[in-house]
């Protein structure tokens, strides 16, 4: 018996649509601007019951140091996720449902970065280190399988991408959850070690190159 011919402008399992692609990366955009944005919300000065003098501004204003330090964390953080994504949306030619609902995932995880961030602010303890960078890591597989589900047998991307880059591209956003699964193994030994081990996201990510034209 001969197979069904799909009725006329029935949806495709696998889009192709420019605008619909167009439209997942435009609203992926927004998410991360927003989440960053409220990053800076949380930092506020505290209330006082009389005015602050000049001296005691300064000082108020310098204590608030964690809190700054947990913004720059969280905001670079967030920027190398969406650097990350931008990158792979480049090579990502189609989409589908599944890939639609991944991103979805991965952007209610990076929503909610704030929450983790005002706490690692407002306590710096091992406790608040091991549960941001479990945050982050759980953050980092989603991304991970993103890139694995569009590329997996060029699922969604290029039938002829360069398989070297594939790899490298999987290792890239690999390392981000492997760089968070690490810390939370060194914050129990030290919280502040484990912080600054954050900065191996960076430059694992730096060293990994792209292909020639590409960020």
């Amino acid at each position: 018996m001969p197979a069904r011919k799909p009725a006329p402008g029935a949806p495709k399992s696998v889009e192709t649509d420019h605008l619909g692609l167009e439209r997942l990366i435009f609203f992926s955009d927004a998410v991360f601007a927003i989440a960053i944005t409220l990053l800076a919300i949380d930092i506020r000065l505290p209330e006082t019951e009389t005015p602050l003098t000049d001296a005691r501004l300064v000082q108020t204003v310098l204590s608030l140091w964690p809190q700054y330090l947990s913004y720059c964390i969280s905001f670079l953080v967030i920027g190398l996720f969406w650097i990350g994504h931008h990158r792979k949306f480049r090579f990502i030619q189609r989409y589908d449902t599944n890939l639609l609902m991944l991103n979805i995932l991965m952007l209610m995880l990076v929503a909610f970065v704030p929450f983790p961030t005002s706490i690692l602010s407002a306590y710096g303890t091992q406790a608040a280190t091991i549960l941001y960078a479990a945050f982050m890591l759980a953050l980092g597989l989603v991304n991970l399988a993103i890139w694995w589900y569009a590329a997996r047998h060029n699922r969604l991307i290029d039938p002829h991408f360069d398989p070297r880059w594939r790899r490298r591209e999987t290792l890239r956003a690999a390392s981000v959850p492997a760089v968070f699964a690490f810390s939370i193994a060194l914050a129990f030994l030290n919280a502040d070690v484990a912080k600054f081990s954050w900065i191996l996201v960076a430059a694992i990510l730096q060293l990994a190159g792209a292909p020639r034209g590409e960020v």
